[in-house]
């Protein structure tokens, strides 16, 4: 995790996880997620080998206070702009709206992440302004249909 959060463009938008101690942290958060609701962030892996390309999954995130199911996704900075994380974050929609029958799911993205946003208007079908934290950010989100 600690790999995944080095470089320049990923520090900008994770601050908290640049150093091996906020590494470790996000990866008990991630665990405490699993036994607390059964879901959390995945490990992606390519394929062809199995090397780690970063995580996707779906976490519990606060969004006009009260608790959204969001995709969350993060790509080793080497493998980005290859379409992972929108092929992960596609997949991990689709699994909250159909396995876990929510009727909401977002993705949170800073208003200065341009890549985040390419990925988040392939996996969402909305979008809107979120007020609240320190940076504006946009809320990318999909309503499940009847």
């Amino acid at each position: 995790m600690y790999a995944l959060f080095a470089d320049p463009y990923a520090q900008r938008f994770y601050p908290l996880s640049v150093d091996h101690e906020a590494a470790e942290g996000w990866i008990r958060w991630n665990l405490r997620n699993y036994e607390t609701y059964g879901f959390g962030l995945w490990a992606l892996e390519l394929r062809e080998t199995g090397a780690f390309v970063g995580d996707c999954g779906i976490t519990l995130q606060p969004v006009d206070d009260e608790r959204k199911h969001e995709v969350g996704y993060h790509v080793m900075e080497p493998l980005r702009r290859r379409g992972l994380a929108t092929e992960a974050g596609v997949a991990c929609r689709n699994w909250a709206l159909e396995t876990l029958g929510v009727p909401f799911v977002c993705s949170i993205v800073r208003a200065d992440n341009v890549a985040s946003q390419r990925v988040a208007e392939r996996i969402h079908e909305s979008v809107r302004d979120l007020e609240g934290k320190e940076h504006p950010r946009l809320l990318y989100y999909t309503e499940r249909t009847a």
